[in-house]
């Protein structure tokens, strides 16, 4: 854990933006990477390179399928090197073409891995609440083209399954997920992975459970496991058979080393995230216009996202202002997702969705996982309190620097015609 630097901050002086110390020496960070037993992880190691087997379906990526199935109780689970190729290999064996609805309000590669795959990324607003897709704009977007809707279960909650289902079944299409944020949370008490044809879940080092990089497909459709085993292979069936495209999408033997050795110590990063996030509820209970993001207390979580919204009308700063603040104190918190997919290039300027833009000026992510405790969580807090209380002071200061800085500009610029005069 960072301990902090500084004595409790009680004024607007204290803040590292107005001079003061910062509160921590290193930098707190969203999605530090969690790891297991290091003793665990170079067994493992040493094992890969006494077989030297490092890759192309080795036996640790073998077990982590098999384990990874089990644990999340579908039939098939087949890892692949990134969540974005996963994306783009089960694209390509689904058969998908023409458009696909989405939620504008994520990650980009979302986006991304559906263009690479020559398809149109069709976007749709989110739930003001949940910030998950919302099934009924999806549904208004649908076109003759449309063969897909990818929902996405952001901060691990799912999403609107069955009105999703009931949707994909009218209009005939298919239904996937991106599960990237969601391993180890479930929906009505079963673990996400087996909904929809498929699910793509990302293991990159930011997530509660990593590979180092990589990530899975799971299904319980046997047919599309073996399409997805294909296509990430360059299209091989057999040793030297190719009979369709494919990619080279396959897990390496180091990050399923990873992956097993991350699985073993799953429920101590969750139960470190659970505690990070009633942390986080308890220090920002009081200051007014801050919503921390709930789970629902039937479903179990993986508490790995601690989203905060601001109101800035309420609080008195905005999100970015709490930013700006809170990054001159080393405490790295985050936008999530500002602005949204169909505000970005290659997307832009895409349609109106007022939810995802009203939540893309409003998101912010703090530091949590099992680098980061309650005596963090505290100053943070304290950070952020003390920073709404002062918000008048503090808009008061910024603007007195703005004006002296175009006041010390404007002399500059007169300086130097004085200067150049002959």
């Amino acid at each position: 854990m960072l301990k902090s630097a500084v004595a409790a901050k009680v004024a607007v002086d204290d803040l590292a933006i107005f001079g003061g110390v910062p509160a921590f020496t290193g930098m707190l960070h969203v999605g530090r990477p969690n790891v297991g037993n290091p003793r665990r992880l170079l067994e493992r190691m040493s094992g890969i390179l006494e077989r030297r087997w490092l890759t192309n379906d080795g036996p640790l990526v073998q077990e982590l399928e098999a384990r990874l199935a089990s644990h999340l109780g579908v039939g098939h689970c087949v890892c692949v090197s990134s969540g974005t190729i996963g994306l783009q290999i089960a694209a390509a064996a689904l058969g998908l073409e023409g458009e696909v609805i989405l939620p504008a309000f994520t990650f980009v590669a979302t986006a991304h891995a559906l263009r690479w795959m020559g398809l149109t990324p069709v976007f749709c607003d989110v739930d003001a609440e949940s910030h998950l897709i919302d099934p009924v704009d999806a549904e208004r977007r649908i076109t003759p083209r449309t063969t897909a809707v990818l929902g996405v279960h952001l901060w691990g909650r799912a999403c609107p399954v069955e009105a999703l289902g009931a949707l994909a079944a009218r209009h005939r299409i298919a239904l996937l997920f991106d599960a990237a944020h969601a391993f180890g949370c479930s929906h009505r008490g079963a673990l996400i992975g087996g909904l929809g044809r498929c699910e793509i879940f990302s293991f990159h080092a930011t997530k509660v459970f990593n590979t180092f990089e990589g990530g899975a497909i799971t299904t319980h459709d046997e047919v599309l496991a073996a399409r997805l085993r294909q296509v990430r292979n360059f299209g091989f069936t057999g040793h030297d058979r190719v009979v369709s495209l494919g990619t080279n999408g396959k897990m390496i033997e180091p990050a399923a080393a990873m992956g097993l050795t991350s699985l073993e110590s799953l429920e101590e990063f969750i139960a470190a995230n659970r505690r990070n996030h009633e942390a986080y509820r308890t220090a920002l209970a009081t200051p007014p216009g801050l919503r921390v993001m709930t789970y629902p207390a039937r479903e179990r979580h993986n508490f790995h996202y601690v989203v905060v919204e601001v109101d800035e009308a309420r609080a008195g700063l905005s999100r970015d202002e709490l930013l700006e603040i809170l990054h001159a104190e080393n405490v790295l918190a985050r936008r999530y997702y500002s602005p949204g997919c169909h505000r970005l290039p290659p997307y832009a300027p895409g349609p109106a969705l007022p939810q995802t833009e009203r939540l893309a000026e409003r998101v912010m992510a703090l530091p949590t996982g099992t680098a980061v405790g309650p005596d963090e969580i505290e100053r943070i807090g304290e950070i952020i309190r003390l920073s709404l209380a002062n918000a008048a002071a503090i808009r008061a200061r910024w603007a007195q620097r703005r004006a002296l800085t175009a006041e010390q500009l404007a002399q500059r610029v007169e300086d130097a015609k004085r200067l150049a005069a002959p």
